[in-house]
């Protein structure tokens, strides 16, 4: 049955007292409830105008259909498909001005949170898959990225999904590039990227 409450569920978030004497993440992200009550909220939209708004174009609607299911791991399949890195788009990519600027539900209330299910989608999975997937048959090419930011980071895994045994170079301590050593713990974890 779908949702029609205007207003997104809330985030919960650390207490302002608590958040003000560490350097933790501050939202906390939903509850498995919450994210299937914040997807039951998408209209399946025929145009789908949230895809549009995406600059990976990630199957909005197919991975909120999935979470509406409860069935996190296919909400994650859908995403992978586009997205190297959800758990980082989730909690740092600007939705409020791209897929959730386009959804419809934003016309007469509050956008579908977007974001805060892919987070939860990329935190479930993160938690509860344990098994790595079936690596490609190697193409007998090899290939040098250089640089382990968000872009090198994501040719890398998109090269080798496609069999090609890569090496990445990086000049700074870890790898990251921006996403270590631009955003602050309490916006992205550390230990997310």
């Amino acid at each position: 049955m779908p949702n029609m409450d205007p207003k997104k569920c809330p985030m919960p978030s650390q207490e302002p007292n608590v958040r003000n004497k560490n350097f933790k993440e501050v939202a906390r992200g939903y509850t498995e409830e919450m994210a299937v009550n914040e997807a039951k909220r998408c209209l399946q939209c025929k145009n789908h105008p949230c895809r549009s708004g995406c600059p990976v174009e990630i199957d909005i609607p197919g991975f909120i259909k999935h979470v509406a299911e409860g069935d996190f791991e296919a909400a994650y399949n859908v995403i992978a498909q586009s997205s190297a890195l959800p758990a980082v788009c989730g909690r740092v990519c600007p939705q409020e001005h791209q897929c959730e600027g386009k959804c419809v539900r934003g016309i007469k209330g509050e956008a579908v949170g977007i974001g805060r299910l892919e987070r939860f989608v990329a935190d479930w999975y993160r938690n509860n898959v344990h098994t790595k997937p079936a690596a490609p048959a190697p193409n007998g090419h090899k290939v040098a990225v250089i640089g382990a930011g968000p872009s090198g980071l994501t040719v890398a895994g998109d090269l080798a999904k496609l069999g090609y045994k890569v090496t990445v170079y990086e000049a700074l301590h870890v790898a990251g590039g921006v996403l270590m050593y631009g955003i602050p713990e309490f916006r992205l974890p550390k230990d997310i990227v």
